[in-house]
């Protein structure tokens, strides 16, 4: 876990580079938050994040009678005969919901992808980002968050993904978002270890 100290020097550093922050004891007051940030009748895209399944927000956003989430749909459809059709979903929802690799004590988030299924919403795309943090992620400088997706997160995520998809996984892209326009992402940390 991060010390208190660099939480919050981190949050500061990301709150001047745009982001909105909320700091979050526990992982249901974290999931509560997120829940109550997502508007009725939003499209909502939740990629595949075991922080997100860890604390329970997968599964209430992908059972959501509230929104509409595209998991369910997207998973319904034909890979190859709607492959377009599927980008076009995931490239734009009204909210995303996800996490990230690695933030550094500047405020440079890094996300790291095999596919990059997530990265354009994320970039662009969706109107709201939402990204909910384990404070374990928290590091000094850039080159120690990408130590930290080399070393620690992919072997994690390549045992993860051999075990749910019969195929290794691979850091193919990865995006660091230094700063936004404010108000478009929100960085939920959590006082507990979360994810990879």
């Amino acid at each position: 876990m991060a010390p208190e100290e660099q939480v919050l020097r981190t949050a500061r550093s990301l709150e001047e580079n745009g982001f909105q922050v909320f700091l979050a004891e526990t992982a249901d007051q974290a999931r509560q938050y997120v829940l109550n940030r997502i508007p009725s009748g939003a499209v909502v895209y939740n990629p595949p994040s075991r922080t997100l399944e860890q604390i329970g927000l997968a599964v209430d956003i992908e059972t959501s009678t509230r929104f509409k989430p595209l998991r369910a749909r997207i998973n319904s459809m034909d890979r190859i005969k709607q492959r377009g059709e599927i980008r076009q979903l995931i490239s734009s929802p009204d909210v995303i919901v996800g996490s990230v690799h690695a933030i550094t004590e500047k405020g440079e988030v890094l996300i790291a992808s095999a596919s990059g299924s997530q990265l354009g919403p994320e970039v662009f795309g969706a109107g709201t980002v939402i990204c909910v943090v384990g404070t374990q992620k928290l590091v000094p400088t850039l080159d120690e968050g990408f130590r930290r997706i080399r070393e620690y997160c992919y072997p994690l995520e390549d045992d993860r993904a051999r075990q749910v998809y019969g195929q290794p996984s691979a850091i193919r892209k990865i995006l660091v978002v230094n700063a936004e326009l404010p108000g478009r992402i929100t960085i939920v940390l959590v006082k507990q270890v979360l994810g990879f």
